[in-house]
């Protein structure tokens, strides 16, 4: 038995200290997972050296960007394992791109005939996306080889941190990765944009993409790890890759999953942390939570909790 349910109450000019404790109160249902992804991401903030954030790119399509780059910015993590489209969304939105307010019960067909990409409620009109992201990554890659000649080699997180320096925007994640010195791994950096942009200076130009290098330094950070936790957003790639280098440290010791995937269909994107605990990537005895909801809405709640109570 545990402790009795105390009913909350809300008053005029709450505070966010005061919300996330209302959540501690109201215990039923996710509000408690809220207020334990709270206490568990403080934890291993000030026990463990090695602090990753994973997410998947479609956030950073949304006003969550900011947040995203705050938390990079005050070093609350310093490994940052995500997708092709975070790199994507970031770099079409740091060199001028406009994505708008839109709806999801939209005419697609509409928009198709207008040059309007559509994810979920947000509307990207096509010429702030890809030709962005094309003639940046062109642009950039043409400075290194000018810099470094032909056939130097480079890894996938050196040319997102590249980018990342010339970047002028203070919500970029990029910006915030290279200030704060985070490294940024993309797993899966073919798929999209980015990936086919250097896929299209490399047909007329020598250059190196060594993707082991990437791994090595992966490796390294598990194997080096006294301790490491991770706040993992969405799942996809960036799960599973954050999760596989873990198992090579005996498993995270603290996992915080904030999704909408469940796991009745085998996907890893809904497997629960004891599942991991089976492939030894989350650790017997580790803290960990799973908070069920729209990470737009429970991560700014969750960052504000480990920032500033």
């Amino acid at each position: 038995m545990g402790e009795i349910i105390k009913d909350g109450r809300l008053f005029k000019d709450m505070r966010v200290e005061d919300l996330i404790e209302l959540y501690g109160s109201i215990h039923g249902f996710m509000a408690s997972h809220i207020y334990e992804a709270i206490k568990i991401i403080k934890e291993f903030r000030d026990k463990c050296e090695t602090r990753i954030l994973s997410f998947t790119g479609n956030i950073i399509a949304t006003g969550l960007r900011g947040v995203i780059s705050q938390l990079l910015r005050e070093r609350l993590f310093n490994v940052v394992i995500t997708t092709c489209g975070a790199v994507d969304h970031d770099i079409a939105r740091s060199f001028g791109g406009r994505y708008m307010k839109g709806f999801f019960d939209s005419d697609d067909i509409q928009l198709h005939r207008e040059g309007v990409h559509r994810l979920g409620n947000i509307f990207i009109p096509v010429k702030d996306y890809g030709p962005i992201v094309e003639k940046v990554v062109h642009s950039v890659l043409g400075e290194l080889v000018s810099r470094d000649g032909a056939g130097k080699s480079y890894s996938v997180r050196d040319i997102v941190w590249e980018i990342g320096r010339r970047v002028d925007d203070e919500n970029s994640v990029l910006r915030a990765a290279v200030s704060s010195g985070t490294p940024v791994y993309v797993p899966g950096f073919l798929d999209g944009a980015f990936g086919t942009a250097l896929f299209t200076f490399s047909q007329f130009n020598r250059i190196s993409i060594d993707v082991f290098r990437d791994e090595s330094e992966l490796a390294d950070i598990a194997f080096r790890a006294k301790c490491m936790g991770a706040l993992i957003i969405g799942g996809g790639i960036s799960k599973h890759h954050t999760l596989w280098w873990a198992q090579f440290h005996g498993g995270l010791d603290y996992a915080v999953y904030v999704t909408t995937a469940v796991e009745w269909d085998g996907s890893l994107s809904g497997a629960r942390p004891r599942e991991a605990v089976t492939w030894s990537k989350i650790r017997e005895g580790a803290r960990s939570v799973v908070v069920y909801g729209d990470a737009t809405v429970i991560i700014p709640i969750i960052a504000y909790g480990v920032l500033y109570t």
